[in-house]
């Protein structure tokens, strides 16, 4: 994915990319959590959506 939001294209929503901002405010609304509680479950463990997923029990 391009972290370039002038860039139109598929995302890939597979990973988590807390230092865009963009991403963050998807992220943070898809999954209904905050920021903090993003950046924390990415930092346990990892960037993979599906991990933060089964983190977050989703």
């Amino acid at each position: 994915m391009a972290d370039d939001t002038h860039i139109r294209g598929q995302q890939d929503r597979s990973r988590i990319n807390v230092h865009e901002e963009h991403e963050v405010r998807y992220w943070t609304e898809a999954l209904g959590i905050n920021k903090e509680q993003l950046v924390a479950a990415v930092k346990e463990v990892g960037p993979m959506a599906d991990a933060v997923r089964a983190k977050l029990g989703q």
